[in-house]
C-alpha cells in the first residue's frame, strides 16, 4: 500500500475494488481515499521497524496478504475433505505433495519479500506475530461488487462459500510450511466478527460486500469458525521448527479478536439487561467459546444445546488477542417473532452518545472524551473484555488498543489510562495476560475511512511519506522505559 511507482501494488483484492468503486464513493460508504496512496511500509518496512526498536517496544505484529501470495486461484490443487454427521468440514487432508503443488502456483517474490520484513524484525530483538488475514480475500474468492449487485445470488462470496474454509486452509498450511522456520507465533483471523457483523448486518460500516442478512452474517461466522478451527490443525501439521527457543512451542497458533463489552442502558430493567446479554453472546463469547469449547451456537440464542456441541472444533486455541477500543451501552426491544423462532428474548438496540455512537471530538452521555472517529475513551472496558475472555482459560494479548485523534490531544492521556488498568489486571485481577500492543505504531489507512482517522504513534506525510513522532510516542516510550529497567 502507498506504493507511487504501482509496482508493488496489490489491486487483487475485494477491499481494492470495494473502495475505488465509484458508485460507493458517491454514496458515501467508503471515504475516496485509496490504498495506493499511502505509506508505503511495504518498502519503508526498515524505517517502521527501526522507529519501534527506539520506543523500546520487543514485540511486533505483522500481516500477510493472501492475494499476494496467491493471486490466482488454488481451487485446481486437491485435498481430501471429511464432513461430520451434521454437514460441517470435520477434516481437512493436507500433506507435502499439495505444498509442493502449492508453490507451483505461489508468487515466491511476494513470500520471499515477508521472509525478509520477519527476518528484519527479528535482527532487531523482536518477538514476532503474524496474522495470516486482517480483513481482505483475494478476489477469486470474494467479488464483494457481484455480490452486492446480485444481492448474495452471484460471487465469488467469500466466507458464505464452503469451499472458502478449504482454500484458507490451504493458504495456512503453505504459510507455516514456508515461513515456520522463522515464525512461532501465529494468529488465524483478525476480528473475525467484525466481518460477520460489518459486512452483513451494519452495512452503514462500509465494508463488504454492504449486504443486510442475518442468515448470511450467522453462516459467515460459522464457517470462519470451521476456518480457524481448520488453519490452526494445518499450521501445527506444518510448522515444526521453532524459531525462538523461548516460544511455548514451534506452532503458537491464536486468534485475534474484537471485544466489545455491553452494558444494559438501565441495569435494572430486564430488556435491556437480556439485549447485552444478547450483544455479549453474539460478538464476544461466540467465537472464542466454539474453538475452545466446542458449543457452535448457531441460532445464537445463548442456550446451549445438544446438537450444537462439537467435539471437532473444541481445543484450538492455543492463545487470545484482544482488541479493545470502547463499549456498547443498549436498550432491549421485544420481538415476537425472535423470540419465538430463535428463542432471543430481547433485540439489543445501541444508544447513541455511548461507545462507537458519538459525536466526534466531542463528550460522551457520561462526559467522557470522545476520539476524532466518535469513540468514547472507556479505559475501564477494557478490564471487563480482559476478565469476559479469561473464562476460556488461555494466555491473552492485547493486540490492538488505541485512538484516532489527529491533534494528539488525547493520545497521551488515553495510553497512560489504559496501560494503568492494564496493570491492575496482572496485579491485582491476577490474569494472565502477556502483552500489550498498541494500535498503531503508524497512521494507517483504516479501511471505509480511509486516510481521515490518524491513530498513529508517528504521523505520516502522505505525500513525502516521511514520519514524524507524535507527543504520545515519547509517553509511550517513558512508559516501557520505567517499567523495564
Amino acid at each position: 500500500m502507498g506504493d507511487p511507482s504501482g509496482k508493488t501494488l496489490d489491486a487483487n483484492t475485494d477491499w481494492f475494488v470495494w473502495v475505488h468503486d465509484a458508485k460507493n464513493i458517491r454514496r458515501g460508504i467508503v471515504s475516496g481515499d485509496l490504498p495506493e496512496n499511502g505509506i508505503n511500509y511495504w518498502n519503508l518496512y526498515t524505517k517502521d521497524h527501526e522507529a519501534a526498536r527506539k520506543l523500546g517496544l520487543n514485540a511486533y505484529r505483522i500481516g500477510i496478504e493472501w492475494s499476494r501470495i496467491f493471486p490466482k486461484s488454488t481451487f485446481a490443487v486437491n485435498v481430501g475433505v471429511d464432513k461430520a454427521s451434521d454437514g460441517n468440514i470435520s477434516k481437512i487432508e493436507i500433506d507435502e505433495e499439495t505444498m509442493e503443488e502449492l508453490e507451483k502456483l505461489a508468487n515466491k517474490e511476494a513470500l520471499n519479500h515477508y521472509r525478509f520484513m520477519i527476518e528484519d524484525l527479528r535482527a532487531k530483538g523482536f518477538n514476532v506475530f503474524v496474522c495470516l488475514n486482517h480483513f481482505t480475500l483475494p478476489l477469486w474468492i470474494h467479488d464483494p461488487l457481484t455480490v452486492l449487485a446480485t444481492k448474495l445470488r452471484k460471487g465469488p462470496k467469500g466466507w458464505l462459500e464452503e469451499s472458502t474454509i478449504i482454500e484458507f486452509t490451504k493458504y495456512a498450511a503453505f504459510m507455516a510450511w514456508s515461513l515456520g522456520d522463522i515464525v512461532d507465533n501465529w494468529a488465524t483471523l483478525n476480528e473475525p466478527m467484525v466481518v460477520c457483523e460489518a459486512g452483513y448486518l451494519m452495512v452503514q460500516s462500509g465494508f463488504p460486500p454492504g449486504v443486510s442478512n442475518f442468515k448470511a452474517a450467522k453462516r459467515a461466522s460459522k464457517n470462519m469458525v470451521l476456518a480457524h478451527v481448520h488453519a490452526y490443525r494445518a499450521i501445527k501439521r506444518f510448522d515444526t521448527v521453532k524459531a525462538d527457543e523461548k516460544s511455548p512451542s514451534s506452532a503458537y497458533v491464536g486468534l485475534i479478536h474484537n471485544v466489545i463489552p455491553a452494558y444494559p442502558l438501565n441495569e435494572s430493567e430486564k430488556l435491556d439487561v437480556e439485549a447485552a446479554n444478547f450483544m455479549d453472546n453474539l460478538h464476544n463469547q461466540f467465537f472464542p467459546r466454539a474453538v475452545t469449547e466446542g458449543w457452535l451456537d448457531e441460532n445464537l440464542n445463548g442456550v446451549k444445546e445438544k446438537n450444537e456441541v462439537k467435539s471437532y472444533l473444541a481445543s484450538h486455541l492455543d492463545w487470545l488477542g484482544i482488541n479493545y477500543y470502547t463499549r456498547f451501552v443498549v436498550k432491549g426491544k421485544r420481538n415476537l417473532l425472535a423470540k419465538l423462532f430463535a428463542g432471543i428474548p430481547a433485540i439489543p438496540e445501541i444508544v447513541p452518545n455511548y461507545g462507537f455512537g458519538c459525536r466526534p471530538k466531542s463528550k460522551s452521555a457520561d462526559g467522557k472524551p470522545t476520539s476524532d472517529m466518535g469513540s468514547e475513551i472507556y479505559p475501564e472496558g477494557l478490564l471487563d473484555a480482559l476478565k469476559a475472555m479469561a473464562r476460556f482459560a488461555r494466555p491473552l494479548y492485547i493486540t490492538e488498543n488505541g485512538i484516532a485523534d489527529a491533534e494528539d490531544k488525547l493520545r497521551p492521556k488515553f495510553i497512560e489510562e489504559h496501560i494503568a488498568v492494564l496493570e491492575k489486571a496482572i496485579k491485582e485481577e491476577k490474569l494472565n495476560v502477556k502483552g500489550y500492543f498498541h494500535w498503531a505504531l503508524t497512521d494507517n489507512y483504516e479501511w471505509a475511512e480511509g486516510f481521515k482517522m490518524k491513530f498513529g504513534l508517528f504521523a505520516v506525510d502522505l505525500q513525502t511519506k516521511k514520519r514524524k513522532m507524535r507527543k504520545s510516542a515519547k509517553i509511550y516510550r517513558q512508559i516501557i522505559e520505567e517499567n523495564t529497567n
